[in-house]
């Protein structure tokens, strides 16, 4: 019997205010631990938490941008638990009335357009951090940073919607880029302002009931969402298949193993004893408050990606890759307008910048090449001042110097030769030179003419113009 999985993510973003959300605490990435704390986030008698206006603002700006229906009236929640990195005894959150709910994310998965749709999005504090040292167990230490406690969060619940490994992989990436691009988080998973959750359970095909779900919990990477889901997805139909039955629980992903580990029985809500938080009023957002911050929220990719293939005449695969970030899609179109031809622009941006950028490691916020500038270099290929492949080398120059393509070109004497006279005594320099491949090409192996164009190319020093150096080759091989 066939089965198909049920996958819904939990994915908790950090919100990019320098302030936590019930304090004026920093969120400060790696500052020293326990530096970063007050009575408020360390949670002692007497504190009160005062809720962070720019938080709720991030907040609503996500949800809109997902499609989400604002509440106007949500309520804050204490989520009752013991753990050492949660000071208070439990959890400032939301439950019965969040903040946001419906909405979706349209993903492609091997060609197939797919809606997931949202459950809610609902805001939270961050619990601090506990970090474990020591092997054996007898020696185990296990330190507690409360720098992170209190740091603002939106979680955002997906309908089981997904039905396989790569359409969640692919969902959270694409709600990353979309909370990237609208800057309310970093999206930064190796410091955990992203994380996910996934539940998922197996049922055979066909079923309409869901199956015992199991949560893996705390999963930080596109690669490692899709690796733990398969590997939960086989363990899961193996047990069906063979008669037993898949316990509700908590699962950990061993990115060493490659396999899911159990970590609790997976509680349900009435564990944590949710009651409305009798510190904080209800959370009122009106229409006014909503149409400020829309007004603040910039082109969304999808609207920006069929605006630039209407605009700018590129591919759709191109505006794809151009508005990976807004950063990005900002610099081609910055050049493109500078340079006139959109496509050779979209080339460049899609080959030499991002391929460097990778190389080294650098945002394109890092670019010491200005859009005036790359459109100066394309300026010089279009016109056949200088080959492509010259091109290649000045644009390395130009990122490593600060120098502008003309500049370089001029000093370098790397004008490509149009000169005919000149690279005719290249041609016949060559023609002399290779006398067997020659005679192969007259005796109709056409291969060994693109070698023969290589040895003018290297002959000329890379210079020569290639649709006249081609020309003149055939010119004199007769033909």
């Amino acid at each position: 019997m066939p089965y198909e999985a049920v996958i819904g993510l939990e994915i908790h973003a950090q919100l990019r205010t320098t302030t936590k959300i019930f304090c004026g605490c920093r969120t400060d990435f790696g500052a020293p631990p326990n530096s970063q704390v007050c009575p408020v986030c360390l949670g002692l008698p007497g504190a009160l938490p005062v809720l962070n206006s720019v938080a709720v603002d991030y907040a609503i700006k996500a949800a809109l941008a997902l499609g989400c229906r604002v509440q106007p009236s949500s309520v804050f929640a204490r989520k009752n638990y013991f753990y050492p990195d949660l000071p208070k005894g439990y959890q400032i959150s939301q439950y019965e009335r969040p903040l946001a709910l419906g909405g979706g994310l349209d993903i492609t998965v091997d060609g197939v357009l797919k809606h997931v749709g949202l459950t809610r999005i609902h805001m939270e504090e961050d619990a601090g951090k506990s970090l474990h040292e020591g092997f054996p167990d007898s020696d185990r230490r296990t330190y507690v940073d409360y720098n992170r406690s209190g740091v603002p969060l939106i979680e955002i619940v997906s309908e089981p919607d997904l039905r396989s490994a790569a359409e969640a992989a692919e969902f959270f990436s694409r709600l990353r880029d979309i909370l990237v691009w609208l800057e309310v988080s970093d999206g930064n998973m190796e410091e955990g302002s992203l994380r996910c959750d996934a539940n998922v359970s197996v049922r055979p095909v066909g079923q309409t009931t869901l199956g015992t779900k199991a949560e893996v919990k705390n999963v930080n990477s596109f690669r490692y969402v899709e690796k733990a889901l398969e590997f939960e997805i086989e363990r899961q139909t193996e047990i069906v298949e063979s008669g037993g039955r898949v316990k509700q629980e908590t699962r950990l992903w061993d990115s060493s193993t490659g396999e899911t580990h159990s970590m609790r029985s997976k509680e349900e809500a009435h564990d944590y004893r949710y009651f409305p938080e009798p510190d904080l009023p209800p959370l009122v957002v009106d229409d006014a408050r909503i149409e400020r911050v829309r007004g603040t929220m910039p082109e969304l990719p999808e609207a920006r990606c069929r605006r630039l293939v209407e605009q700018y005449a590129i591919p759709p695969y191109d505006a794809g890759v151009l508005t990976q970030s807004a950063a990005l899609a900002d610099y081609f179109e910055a050049t493109a307008k500078a340079s006139g031809n959109a496509k050779a622009v979209s080339n460049w941006i899609m080959g030499e910048v991002l391929r460097t950028l990778k190389d080294r490691g650098q945002s394109i916020e890092q670019v010491p090449i200005t859009p005036a500038a790359l459109a100066g270099l394309v300026a010089l290929v279009d016109k056949g001042t200088i080959s492509n492949s010259v091109g290649k080398d000045v644009f390395a120059k130009m990122y490593d110097s600060g120098r502008s393509a003309d500049v370089i070109v001029a000093a370098e004497g790397l004008a490509q030769i149009g000169d005919e006279s000149a690279l005719l005594a290249i041609v016949r320099d060559v023609v002399g030179k290779h006398t067997d491949a020659v005679s192969q090409y007259r005796a109709g192996k056409q291969q060994t003419f693109g070698f023969l164009v290589g040895q003018v190319m290297k002959g000329s020093g890379g210079k020569a113009n290639p649709k006249l150096a081609s020309d003149l080759l055939k010119r004199e091989l007769g033909g």
